[in-house]
C-alpha cells in the first residue's frame, strides 16, 4: 500500500529513529511517496546536521528510492488552507495535503500532524521500532 512520508518520516529514516524500519519498508517496496516541499525541509534540517554533502546525497537518495512530487497549485492552496486552520508548520501542511489528496496514510511522529488525525488517516511513529 502507498504511503505519504514526512519529513520526520525520512529524517528518521536517515538517522535511525523510531519508525525507521517502517518508513524503510514502505521505501523499499517502492511504495513511498513525498512532497518537494517535505524533501527540502529534509535537506535543511540534515544539512544543519551533518553538513551540506551528506545532506544533498541523501535527498538524491530519496529521488532514487520514493515517488517525490512537486506540488501543483491546487495542493497548494489544500496547503495553505490546513495553515490557515492551525498550528502546524507549513512544510507540514504539504504532506497532510497529499496524504488527503490521495486518500492515504500519512507516516510521521510530528505531534501537530498527529493531531489532524480526524482530517487524514495518520500512522504514529513514535515509539516503533
Amino acid at each position: 500500500m502507498t504511503v505519504v512520508l514526512d519529513s520526520y518520516a525520512l529524517i528518521a529514516l536517515v538517522q535511525g529513529e523510531a519508525g525507521a524500519i517502517t518508513v524503510r519498508d514502505a521505501v523499499e517496496q517502492g511504495d513511498a511517496l513525498v512532497s518537494w516541499i517535505n524533501l527540502g525541509e529534509v535537506y535543511y534540517v540534515l544539512a544543519r546536521r551533518v553538513g551540506n554533502d551528506l545532506a544533498h546525497q541523501i535527498v538524491l537518495d530519496a529521488q532514487e528510492d520514493c515517488r517525490v512530487e512537486a506540488p501543483d497549485g491546487r495542493l497548494v492552496l489544500d496547503a495553505t488552507r490546513i495553515k490557515s486552520g492551525g498550528r502546524i508548520a507549513y512544510a507540514d501542511c504539504f504532506a497532510v495535503a497529499t496524504a488527503r489528496r490521495d486518500g492515504l496514510p500519512l507516516l510521521t511522529g510530528d505531534p501537530e500532524i498527529l493531531a489532524l488525525s480526524k482530517d487524514v488517516e495518520v500512522v504514529d511513529l513514535r515509539g516503533m521500532a
